[in-house]
């Protein structure tokens, strides 16, 4: 949509997240200013909080792994779900990826996914429809960073990762310890000091860890 893209352009500019320096978004460089925009445009664009303008702890630990062990991802089919600015799909799909689904409800950060897929070169499908539950996309891994932060979203997340993990999916998770994050049936595979803001983070420095869901083992 014109409109969406025109205001992600006027409240970005193109920067390399930190700990992904590869990679370049569409960037917020300070929160308060988009924080701003976004209630200023509120109710003529129905913009929700722009999360995808920032790269979160999680998201850049999952993309860093990505772009470190790129057999993860090649030749796999691919879900970035929540995929925010669509970071680690964008990585998955340089890395060789078979195809990569990036989901996204938030129609603002769906727009800004496609900004930066062709920033990168990187062909990324973004779809905007609920997919949680589904059982039927046909996946061979699903890529989440960040999805911790809310108790009815983890729950409701997890209960269909765990699903897909019985039926053989690989899931990987991106997570600096939000308070959601299960205690058990995960695996860890990498860990990260990963560069924030304290505007986001009240930290300049967060740990980081990548999980793996173990196949049986969800509490």
């Amino acid at each position: 949509m014109k409109g969406r893209a025109a205001f992600i352009r006027a409240q970005t500019k193109i920067a390399r997240p930190s700990l992904v320096p590869e990679l370049k978004l569409h960037l917020a460089t300070e929160i308060s200013p988009i924080w701003r925009a976004t209630q200023n445009e509120l109710d003529d664009m129905e913009l929700p909080p722009p999360y995808w303008a920032f790269c979160w702890p999680g998201g850049q630990a999952l993309t860093r792994y990505i772009i470190d062990q790129p057999a993860v991802v090649r030749g796999r089919k691919v879900l970035d779900f929540a995929a925010g600015s669509g970071l680690s799909g964008i990585a998955a799909a340089r890395a060789g990826a078979a195809s990569v689904i990036a989901a996204e409800i938030d129609a603002f950060a769906a727009e800004a996914i496609r900004l930066n897929a062709g920033l990168n070169k990187s062909l990324v499908e973004v779809v905007t429809d609920d997919l949680v539950g589904r059982m039927d996309l046909g996946l061979d891994i699903v890529l989440a960073g960040d999805v911790c932060y809310e108790r009815p979203m983890a729950e409701r997340v997890f209960a269909w990762f765990e699903q897909l993990a019985e039926a053989g999916v690989t899931i990987l998770m991106g997570d600096p310890g939000r308070a959601y994050l299960p205690r058990k049936g995960l695996v860890e595979v990498a860990r990260y000091q990963v560069p924030t803001s304290i505007e986001l983070e009240d930290k300049d420095m967060r740990l980081t860890l990548v999980w793996r869901i173990a196949k049986g083992e969800m509490a």
